[in-house]
């Protein structure tokens, strides 16, 4: 049976799904089938239950609606929606979905009320972290990221990502949330099946090219850092399932 938007929201728990009034039937049908595909190979190489997807049935997705001028793909903290433009987007879902987890977990590992929080960006700014084995491992997933395999420098990520902010005269590139994302993205390209509507551009893109996806050794050692990482919360989320079922 063909997939379909309302089979998404059935299968992961999202909170919501919105499809733009500009597309057409056709495309909004084409659209949920890469979706699905997408969000399975994402799940598949999280090794996660499906509730990890959602967000525990917290996130929204958008279609089509609730662009940015100039942006494919983004999501939205205030409302904590994930959106992707019709006829763009292709290869940012892992990116973004990573915004949206990087966003829920901020109050869960780090002492922060900021609704605007970001795990990664706490973690930078030192903030106090709730004591658990699991925000351990999260905290290691950013130091990886972040700092030099012997902890005496920033990480060549972090280095060519100020780099290419000074060049362009922003600073986007180096902030904590879009250089774990991209360590994210380049972790799901390294241990999911292929998927071009999933991730893509890691390996030979221009950014690649100029070192703002992880690369040789340090890309290996967050790789093993985030499979960690997943590897435990998906054992959690998965005990926690079976808790609730035998309750």
């Amino acid at each position: 049976m063909t997939p379909t938007f309302a089979t998404i929201r059935r299968q992961f728990g999202f909170r919501s799904i919105e499809i733009g009034h500009w597309v057409t039937d056709a495309e909004r049908d084409a659209a949920a089938v890469e979706f699905h595909q997408a969000l399975n190979d994402l799940q598949l190489a999280l090794r996660a239950p499906a509730v990890l997807i959602s967000l525990r049935d917290s996130l929204g997705l958008q279609y089509g609606i609730g662009g940015q001028l100039g942006v494919a793909a983004h999501y939205t903290p205030a409302i904590r929606k994930l959106a992707l433009a019709k006829r763009a987007g292709r290869g940012a879902l892992a990116h973004e979905w990573f915004h949206a987890l990087d966003h829920y977990l901020a109050p869960k590992v780090f002492e922060t009320d900021e609704p605007m929080a970001f795990a990664s960006a706490c973690w930078c700014e030192n903030r106090e972290t709730k004591a658990h084995p699991i925000n351990d491992q999260l905290a290691e997933v950013f130091r990886t990221l972040f700092v030099s395999e012997d902890g005496q420098d920033t990480s060549a990520l972090f280095r060519h990502s100020v780099l290419a902010d000074e060049r362009q005269g922003v600073h986007y590139y180096a902030r904590p949330e879009e250089m774990a994302a991209r360590g994210f993205e380049a972790f799901v390209q390294d241990v999911a099946r292929p998927n071009a509507f999933l991730v893509s551009g890691t390996r030979q893109s221009l950014e690649a090219r100029h070192g703002l996806y992880p690369q040789g050794e340090e890309r290996m050692r967050i790789n093993n850092a985030f499979a960690r990482y997943f590897q435990s919360l998906g054992r959690a989320l998965d005990r926690e399932r079976r808790l609730r079922q035998s309750a």
